[in-house]
């Protein structure tokens, strides 16, 4: 039988990912990793930018984004891609609250500038990210 010490931890339970420019660590040589607010932001910017298939064994992960991006720069489409974002946001990021989401047409630069507000689960400060959407091919 295995006896187990458990030490509590003071601190507050922090978020981590792998950060996805692989960068080496220059001590241990892995890869290093993403901590708190920055791991959540890259995971939602992730989310947004996965389309419906991407994944496999999950297929509805994702936002669609990149297939609305092929219409008409207009508001109606900035409206869609709103609450694309929003819907992908809510079902698959755990760890954040939404405060606020406004995306606007850029008809001159072909885009979409999405201004996302969110909460952490456990931090009291809201948080901002804005992404740039536009078409690749």
């Amino acid at each position: 039988m295995a006896i187990v010490n458990v030490q509590k931890v003071s601190r507050k339970a922090d978020y981590s990912d792998l950060d996805l420019d692989f960068n080496v660590h220059p001590v241990t040589g892995d890869i290093t990793k993403r901590y708190g607010v920055e791991a959540i932001a890259r995971s939602v910017r992730n989310l947004i930018f996965t389309n419906f298939y991407d994944r496999p064994f999950n297929p509805a992960l994702g936002s669609n984004a990149q297939k609305l991006l092929f219409d008409n720069v207009t508001m109606m489409t900035a409206n869609l891609l709103k609450d694309a974002i929003i819907q992908v946001i809510q079902n698959f990021e755990p760890r954040v609250e939404i405060i606020d989401v406004i995306v606007q047409s850029k008809p001159d630069e072909n885009g979409y500038s999405a201004r996302i507000a969110f909460k952490p689960i456990n931090r009291p400060e809201p948080y901002t990210i804005t992404v740039f959407l536009e078409r690749i091919r």
